[in-house]
């Protein structure tokens, strides 16, 4: 079974390739980190924070194609871990049909945060990377790969 998750935080270091998003259960205390690629932090606060810019970036482009093709995205499924690394899908609608299509969570999140898409994380999934909400700095600070004030870390996303 499916657990409905919600982007709560994004951690933004433009000195680090490493980036943190952080899912939390919305009925529930659950919650975990990815690592993520700066381009992705960036397009998904871009799209948080509704700031248009002049061209299309690559997630601006699968979600005109999408659309453009028929398609509405309808969910983010974040269906495995391995080896401390996630994979998800992007679940489609169009003609009539549902398309699943293999992707990255951070990449799908940045196509689907715009358009308030809703995520899912299998219950195997959370249940393995899940941290009660007292363990959250110190969860994010390992994710981090070194010591930080999380607090510190809410300023520069400005979210």
């Amino acid at each position: 079974m499916a657990v409905l998750m919600e982007l709560t935080r994004i951690f933004i270091r433009e000195m680090t390739d490493m980036q943190i998003i952080e899912l939390s259960e919305v009925d529930g205390e659950r919650s975990f980190p990815i690592v993520i690629g700066l381009p992705e932090a960036f397009a998904i606060e871009r799209r948080l924070k509704d700031i248009a810019i002049a061209r299309p970036q690559t997630h601006d482009l699968l979600a005109s194609c999408i659309r453009d093709l028929g398609g509405k995205l309808r969910e983010i499924v974040i269906h495995d871990l391995e080896k401390g690394i996630y994979f998800a899908k992007l679940v489609i609608e169009q003609g009539g049909r549902t398309v699943e299509i293999d992707s990255r969570p951070s990449d799908a999140i940045a196509i689907g945060v715009a358009e308030s898409v809703p995520i899912y994380v299998a219950e195997h999934v959370l249940a393995e990377a899940a941290q009660s909400p007292l363990d959250d700095d110190a969860r994010l600070d390992d994710a981090l790969g070194e010591e930080s004030d999380a607090e510190e870390d809410d300023g520069p996303s400005g979210w």
